[in-house]
């Protein structure tokens, strides 16, 4: 399952870095599991970033948009410097590819009240 995560995230997620060589594509690619109820920190990525779903349902939310619902085989581009956050439902495991080229900017975390909502 991976290494687990706790410092921008809430709940129990996991990360399995799967690809990592500078070439030929210069991107990271992270294996990502999160828990029910867990979610990364809002953030964003200097050059963007894709997320391939592989498995469960959750959600994905831009700054200012209402969260979308993810299930398996949907993809999402997210333009560079978009402050967004991602993660599962609250009955559903979750797991995602992350394709991060460059740096990750962390900011604050999706608090409950907010992530209740949805």
């Amino acid at each position: 399952m991976g290494q687990k995560v706790e410092q921008y995230f809430i709940g129990d997620a996991y990360l399995q870095m799967v690809f990592t060589d500078p070439t030929p594509l210069n991107t990271a690619i992270g294996n990502v599991t999160f828990a029910p109820s867990a979610r990364n920190n809002w953030h964003s990525h200097y050059a963007g970033q894709v997320l391939l779903v592989t498995g469960g349902e959750g959600w994905y939310q831009e700054e200012g948009k209402p969260a979308q619902f993810l299930k398996t085989g949907d993809v999402v581009n997210i333009p560079p410097n978009v402050k967004h956050w991602h993660g599962a439902t609250k009955d559903s495991w979750f797991v995602h590819l992350a394709l991060t080229p460059g740096q990750t900017e962390w900011l604050e975390p999706v608090d409950d009240e907010w992530y209740n909502k949805l």
